[in-house]
């Protein structure tokens, strides 16, 4: 490797759904990030950040190709997939040689007729710089990690908190080990083993007590034995329908393929063990509602997983909306669902205007039926906010024209566009405040317990149709094959599966 070693730095993310009817147009990665060349190098925080950072810090020269991330959603349109990944290799070609390849993936991605994309784009770059140049990817820790990306890959580094903030942290350990790799310091062998649990991210924080936070410290214990380069522990997205998906953990190690198997199985099998505690308690709409009005004060949080935009659903469930105007609950509440055609009437009315409108459901009707409901627009937004932490910090995002629909004691956030839950920064944008309110609909299974830390009072987790359920129990796969937990409780004659793959990079160096 020369004094100044060229980095092709290049992302390609999102994360789908094989329940969720609305796909990931090409439009929606225009809409969030799609940026070429000299742009990359601007980038200021997430997994590219990091990269970025750590090639400078270390004199390397960036190569930069391009960066596409979109909002979750349904399978990626085969024609988006191509042509994201077509300019990606063409751009990747035009600046070869190079002494590496930096990819900031997501590892659930899904393609209409693509099972594993990043396998697949991990196997197009392959062929274009060949065996000898490394190639590192940063995942998602909720990433389906299949054999052809270990195969094609020299290292595979992965988040290692949830609710989600070292995005950055993550892309730096990617570009140090594989600066370490080119420079012939580390010769990498990874090992992954998973285990078939299928599970909501519910039970899935890295903080604290809890199943998968004991896994996760697990894997990052054996970084500290001699000769273990990285660890990851994995929380599979489970709304995909695929085969071989589960949990578990992968081990890089310094040429040391025993011990690589070895720490994997054991990362594997902890998680198996803890399968019963990942699967959350849950409660109908109605039930919750009941408990919740027995407790003093507020604001209750009922966790609507089913409608998570975060996890590919449309954001337009209304199931909780509707148990609580069912419920007749005269405290103040908030919820909040995506309804492009509700929130264009509200702005055509005006603020201050009576309105009857059919809300909800529309996006992706197999959930349910709009709910007929009529209310005062109390408040008219162009939905632009920004993001307080976590993976899109500091960067402003917009739900498109939105509404607030005063509705007796329930507010009612109606927003265009979905967009990821990171905080409350979009009750918080149109002035709306949860401390306030004695019942608050959130819809990420995870960072509501950031979000409102030391301010709810409860939080019940709610079983509502949607694409992304609490529990998988009933859950019809199609691909997936039994036997699999929940399913399954007990599976005899177990065995993990395991995929091995020693780099060719640094030999005969």
């Amino acid at each position: 490797m020369g004094t100044t070693p060229r980095i092709a730095v290049a992302a390609f993310f999102t994360e789908c759904n094989h329940f969720s009817t609305p796909g990931v147009s090409y439009a929606d990665f225009e809409a969030t990030e799609l940026h070429r060349g000299e742009a990359v190098l601007k980038a200021p925080t997430g997994a590219v950040g990091g990269m970025l950072a750590v090639l400078r810090e270390r004199g390397a020269s960036a190569v930069p190709l391009l960066v596409a991330s979109a909002v979750c959603g349904g399978p990626v349109v085969a024609d988006a997939y191509r042509r994201i990944k077509g300019e990606l290799l063409e751009r990747l070609a035009a600046a070869l040689p190079v002494e590496g390849v930096l990819l900031s993936l997501h590892g659930s991605m899904t393609i209409e007729d693509v099972g594993d994309p990043e396998g697949d784009l991990l196997t197009a770059v392959r062929a274009l710089v060949g065996e000898r140049v490394p190639i590192v990817a940063s995942l998602d820790h909720h990433a389906h990690v299949t054999r052809e990306m270990v195969e094609q890959a020299d290292g595979l580094v992965a988040w290692e908190t949830y609710p989600h903030r070292d995005t950055d942290n993550t892309g730096r350990r990617a570009a140090s080990l594989l600066l370490d790799t080119a420079a012939g310091r580390v010769r990498p062998v990874m090992a992954l083993a998973k285990a078939p649990v299928i599970v909501s991210g519910v039970h899935g924080h890295t903080d604290g007590p809890g199943p998968f936070a004991d896994v996760m410290r697990l894997a990052k214990s054996f970084e500290k034995l001699p000769g273990v380069v990285s660890t990851a522990a994995f929380l599979v997205h489970p709304y995909l329908d695929l085969p071989d998906m589960g949990g578990g953990g992968l081990v890089i190690t310094d040429g040391d393929k025993k011990l690589a198997v070895e720490l994997a199985t054991r990362l594997a099998d902890a998680y198996w063990k803890r399968r019963f505690g990942l699967e959350p308690e849950v409660f109908t709409p109605a039930e919750a509602i009941r408990r919740g009005a027995a407790i003093e004060g507020g604001p209750i949080l009922l966790v609507e997983t089913a409608d998570c935009c975060g996890g590919g659903a449309a954001g337009d469930s209304v199931h909780t909306l509707r148990a609580l105007l069912d419920a007749k609950v005269q405290e103040p509440s908030l919820v909040p669902v995506v309804d492009p055609e509700a929130a264009a009437r509200c702005h055509d009315a005006g603020a201050g205007t009576e309105v009857s409108l059919e809300l909800g459901h529309k996006l992706d009707p197999a959930w349910g039926k709009p709910l007929g409901v009529r209310g005062k627009v109390l408040r008219l937004s162009d939905g632009d906010f920004v993001y307080s932490g976590g993976i899109w910090a500091g960067m402003h995002k917009s739900m498109g024209p939105t509404a607030v629909l005063e509705i007796g004691s329930v507010r009612v956030l109606i927003m265009s566009k979905p967009t990821y839950d990171w905080k409350d920064e979009q009750f918080r944008s149109v002035g709306l405040d949860a401390a306030s309110s004695k019942f608050v609909v959130v819809k990420n299974p995870m960072n509501f317990r950031f979000a409102y830390a030391g301010l709810s009072k409860a939080a019940f987790i709610l079983d509502t149709p949607g694409p992304t359920p609490a529990t998988l129990k009933h859950v019809a796969f199609r691909r997936l094959r039994r036997p699999y937990f929940p399913a399954d409780s007990e599976i005899f004659g177990l065995s993990f599966s395991e995929y091995v793959h020693e780099s060719a990079c640094g030999l005969g160096r």
